[in-house]
């Protein structure tokens, strides 16, 4: 675990299951270098990390912290008012600059608005 405050609430972008964290989670699959398996779920999840991020530490990862979760990151920035056609660089220029890996993980920022 990382040192710091603890999430109240995370959101996991993993190909498997997560480990038990303490905190309340959401898992979505979501393989290495590819997309959700479900997006319909994977937008409640975001839906509700963005409701919850109001009053609360949310947390958002996956296993290297750059693809699944800089696409999950500019997914979050869409529905709170990015353009999506924006969102990408937004993402690359506030989190990490190679954030969203993949064309597919860009496209499916490009459609989630």
């Amino acid at each position: 675990m990382p040192s710091g405050h603890p999430p109240q609430f995370g959101v996991y972008l993993l190909g498997s299951a997560p480990p038990e964290v303490g905190w309340t989670h959401r898992w979505v699959r979501w393989p290495d270098f590819w997309l959700p398996a479900d997006q319909a779920y994977t937008r409640t999840v975001l839906l509700e990390a963005l409701r919850r991020s109001a009053g609360e530490r949310v947390e958002v990862a996956c296993g290297g912290g750059r693809g699944r979760t800089g696409t999950a990151l500019a997914c979050l920035a869409v529905l709170d008012g990015v353009p999506a056609g924006e969102a990408v660089a937004w993402v690359r220029r506030h989190y990490h600059p190679r954030a969203v890996e993949t064309p597919w993980q860009k496209r499916l920022v490009g459609r989630f608005g």
